[in-house]
């Protein structure tokens, strides 16, 4: 192929779309496919630290601490997704005012 692809050009729209349209399909497929049983949503450590922006690491600390309940399969940790919902409202507090 001879010479530059212009982003007008209708080869480039047409091309760029049909990519758009995998990639949709793509992620529809993989948010069906997560894991589930009992109509429950399990996550992956992965998953997990990067939804509460903590390290693997802190998320072990948090299983050896007993702070998070898991789910462990051989060599994979599982978590429900109801169980860190729960960790993560318990941190919750109200917000106050002091009146002067």
């Amino acid at each position: 192929m001879n010479g530059t692809i212009k982003t007008n050009d209708e080869w480039a729209v047409g091309f760029m779309k049909e990519l758009d349209s995998m990639l949709n399909g793509i992620e529809s497929m993989n948010e069906k496919s997560k894991a589930s049983f009992g109509n429950e949503r399990f996550l992956t450590d992965k998953e997990v630290s990067a939804w509460l922006k903590v390290s693997r690491r802190t998320l072990q600390d948090y299983r050896n601490n007993g702070m998070v309940s898991y789910y462990q399969l051989g060599g994979k940790i599982l978590y429900k997704e109801s169980d860190i919902e729960k960790l993560v409202m318990g941190g919750y507090r109200n917000a106050y005012r002091t009146e002067t």
